[in-house]
């Protein structure tokens, strides 16, 4: 008789003859690999003022929050953290979350009512994805970055609707058309909800983000959600935007309402990492640089590299199994690079991704290509 879990055998098994199976693969603290393959891209993670906020926190509040923000996991930390990063964003109101996955997936439900259309890119995040699911509107998926095709879908539509959006895809590290996509929905009265997981500390003066770079940080038809665990170097999410529509969020969204509040270790260490960016706004211009200057050479190089548009640096690879190899080659060489296939990656073409820091030096620049370039599969 048939195990009813056999299923997931033979699953693997397919895994296997595609090249397409993954792994956990534990980093010790002191790894001795360059990392191009953390989301760090400010280097902040282990600043010594960040590190010192989370211990202070910790020794302060204790290892957790203890429960959900409705119930005893607010602390006055994270309202601090709201209020300043609202600030610094351009925002009338934040709200911080465990994960910015569960920021994106509180943001989409929760704008997205019975009856509404909800406008996705086809490359956003998988987290968008998951919200658009389980929103209760319909979901209309069209082409990337086609604003042509936002504006035809929402004609389409009479009532309540929001475009969704990641402001840099993660894949390839390319930008989407905020201003042009507001306009449409202006045409149309829908709202706006940016994704700015990879733009917040890179995009916009001083590193405000995608919204304020395209002048629409603080619009009243305007969202965005942002992750606290990439230029911010700590974990959590938040959800920026009107202040009405943020009391909507705490009185709604089930990812605040039934799960944990962010840990205050957490809290205090984004806390102190975005008054670091405040203080010294060159660090967003430098993530940057370096993501140009990565770009130039593997180009140079002869690589098939993806122009940035912020801090994400997308290399082709021939096929999956030729991508993990290469990944594992330039391991091998000190380097860490991220590793996209299928089903990660939306068009099916599998690359290395490489994520720049604003406090790579030239020389780590320059090692870092030579690896990539001489381990390159033919």
């Amino acid at each position: 008789m048939a195990g009813p879990f056999d299923w997931i055998d033979e699953q693997a098994l397919g895994r296997r003859r595609a090249g397409l199976v993954r792994s956990l693969r534990p980093r010790p603290a002191d790894s001795p690999l360059v990392d191009l393959a953390g989301n760090d891209y400010l280097g902040l993670t282990r600043h010594p003022e960040v590190t010192a906020a989370a211990a202070e926190a910790a020794l302060a509040w204790g290892g957790g929050s203890t429960g959900s923000r409705l119930v005893t996991g607010s602390t006055s930390l994270h309202a601090e953290l709201e209020r300043e990063l609202a600030a610094f964003c351009g925002f009338e109101s934040a709200l911080v979350l465990s994960s910015g996955y569960a920021a994106n997936l509180a943001a989409v439900t929760a704008l997205a009512p019975h009856g509404s259309l909800i406008v996705s890119d086809a490359a956003n995040h998988a987290s968008l994805i998951d919200g658009c699911r389980l929103a209760r509107g319909t979901t209309q998926v069209v082409g990337h970055r086609d604003v042509e095709a936002v504006r035809k879908t929402l004609d389409t539509h009479q009532g309540t609707a929001v475009v969704v959006s990641d402001s840099v895809f993660s894949v390839d590290g390319d930008a989407a058309p905020l201003g042009e996509l507001a306009a449409a929905c202006r045409e149309f009265g829908a709202g706006l909800l940016v994704d700015d997981a990879h733009g917040l500390g890179v995009l916009g003066p001083g590193g405000r983000g995608a919204p304020a770079a395209a002048g629409l940080a603080g619009a009243p038809d305007v969202v965005t959600t942002v992750t606290l665990s990439k230029s911010l170097g700590s974990q959590g999410g938040a959800v920026l935007g009107p202040a009405h529509v943020i009391d909507h969020l705490v009185n709604t969204a089930r990812t605040l309402i039934f799960d944990t509040g962010l840990a205050p270790a957490a809290v205090a260490a984004a806390h102190q990492a975005l008054r670091i960016l405040a203080r010294e706004p060159q660090r967003a211009a430098r993530a940057g640089e370096v993501a140009r200057e990565l770009h130039t050479r593997l180009t140079e190089a002869g690589l098939q590299a993806v122009r940035p548009d912020a801090a994400v640096v997308s290399v082709r690879a021939p096929s999956p199994d030729k991508a993990f190899r290469w990944a594992a080659d330039c391991r091998e060489n000190g380097l860490s690079v991220g590793c996209f296939r299928p089903p990660s990656v939306p068009d099916g073409v599998s690359r290395l991704r490489l994520t720049a820091r604003a406090d790579l030096t030239g020389e780590q620049i320059a090692e870092a290509v030579r690896v990539i370039t001489r381990t390159a599969p033919v």
